[in-house]
């Protein structure tokens, strides 16, 4: 047969494919969320995400060395605080002597090569579980957002004054990535940025997470907030304000049923576009995998590949340091 293009021709060898290849993995792609609890000498494993631990504080840092030595430079913490803690105003989140604040001072003091990004929202401090303010009325209860703005605000300064190198909004409130903005300035964090959680859909993929932190909802859910996982131009419409208001990176959560969104928000936009692999894309991987049904490791670099293709330059995944493994053997 007479055939000019025959495409196998660049598929014929590793090396030929290798060379051909259009999109890789990097480990300085990747961000590794990690999370910290009160105590000293706890790992508390995380049932439903095999592999993941909480950590006290002393065992974080040991824990965070060993990735450190693997080749993982840039980290996102999330605390796990016990209901005594909590409240309706989130007021031990920006107390500068309590356990998250303390570990982010402990990490950038340990580590101080390393970018680390914290989590601005109320619900690992909330008594209700919810990422703002709730008010109750006639109509049963809201979360209010502008008085939530000045909670979210107080939380990233005190973040940049322990040293937090990227502040990461996950509350999905209005005008918040412009007020935290304007707040940092104001205190001279100028050089602190901005992780805008743009497009977070209210999914079903967030469940083992809200056990890491039991930070779940107390009553009600999060989709006045959250976004509505049948809506893509929506997820524009996110993007454009939080540029505006002067996000440094856009990023979209979940990633794995959100590919196009990743791609859409990367064709429209010259910021770094993010994507998290949450905690239910992983413990998917993971249970599958642990019955035999797929390869796991295979499964882990072509979804993570797949988020590079779709057009996210960062990845936040719990994969991360499984990763760092595979390409240190």
């Amino acid at each position: 047969m007479n055939m000019l293009r025959r495409p196998r021709r660049n598929r014929k060898s590793p090396v030929i494919r290798e060379l051909v290849q259009e999109n890789f993995l990097s480990l300085s792609d990747l961000i590794y969320p990690m999370f910290v609890m009160e105590g000293q000498g706890v790992r508390s494993e995380i049932t439903s995400m095999p592999g993941v631990a909480r950590f006290s504080l002393d065992l974080l840092l040991e824990e965070m060395q060993e990735c450190v030595d693997l080749g993982l430079k840039t980290f996102a913490l999330f605390p796990n605080l016990p209901e005594s803690k909590k409240d309706k105003y989130a007021t031990e989140s920006h107390n500068p002597e309590g356990l998250y604040l303390q570990a982010v001072k402990a990490i950038k003091n340990r580590f101080p090569d390393i970018a680390l990004m914290t989590d601005v929202a109320m619900d690992p401090y909330s008594s209700d579980g919810h990422d703002g303010i709730v008010e109750e009325g006639s109509g049963g209860f809201e979360v209010v957002n502008d008085e939530t703005l000045v909670v979210l605000a107080k939380m990233a300064v005190a973040q940049a004054r322990a040293g937090a190198d990227i502040i990461g909004p996950s509350d999905m409130m209005d005008g918040r990535i412009g007020y935290i903005r304007e707040a940092l300035d104001k205190e001279g964090f100028t050089n602190v940025s901005i992780m805008a959680y743009t497009a977070k859909y209210a999914g079903a993929f967030y469940g083992p997470f809200r056990d890491a932190l039991d930070s779940a909802p107390r009553f009600g859910d999060k989709k006045t907030y959250q976004m509505n996982p049948a809506n893509s131009r929506e997820a524009l419409i996110e993007a454009e304000l939080d540029y505006a208001e002067g996000a440094d990176f856009l990023m979209v959560k979940p990633a794995m049923a959100y590919l196009d969104i990743i791609k859409l928000l990367n064709d429209n936009f010259d910021l770094p576009i993010a994507a998290y692999n949450v905690s239910g894309e992983y413990a998917m991987v993971k249970a599958a995998a642990a019955n035999g049904w797929i390869d796991g490791e295979r499964a882990m670099l072509e979804i993570l590949t797949a988020m590079k293709r779709a057009g996210a330059k960062i990845i936040l995944t719990y994969f991360a340091k499984e990763v760092a493994q595979l390409r240190k053997s």
